[in-house]
């Protein structure tokens, strides 16, 4: 039973970290824009809008399951036997791990210019 209880939190995290990803791509690629300002390519542009968000943000959000998972797993199972906020801290460390994820992605794509 404990292994199922192990995969289902790990599992609760992932969905978690994947929302953060998508989440992170809808807000660096902005908002839609309307039909009426592209004329009949509006559909097209719309379709290569949400595939871009789902086949970049997730994964970023897999990135950031993974690097959550490891840093949970090596460190945080560990330091948090006892404390209270337990679920918190994770959130905590979760959007630290999402925030780095987003810096050194701005670092590769505006400064370096390799993405």
């Amino acid at each position: 039973m404990s292994s199922i209880k192990t995969i289902k939190f790990y599992l609760f995290w992932t969905i978690l970290s994947l929302v953060l990803g998508i989440g992170y791509m809808l807000l660096l690629m902005g908002s839609l824009p309307t039909d009426e300002s592209f004329g009949g390519t509006g559909f097209i542009l719309k379709v290569f809008y949400l595939h871009g968000i789902a086949f970049v943000g997730l994964p970023v959000g897999g990135i950031i399951a993974l690097l959550f998972i490891v840093v949970d797993v090596f460190y945080l199972k560990k330091k948090l036997i006892t404390n209270p906020y337990k679920s918190s801290f994770r959130f905590t460390v979760l959007l630290a791990i999402a925030m780095l994820i987003a810096v050194a992605h701005y670092i590769l794509e505006k400064i370096i210019d390799v993405i």
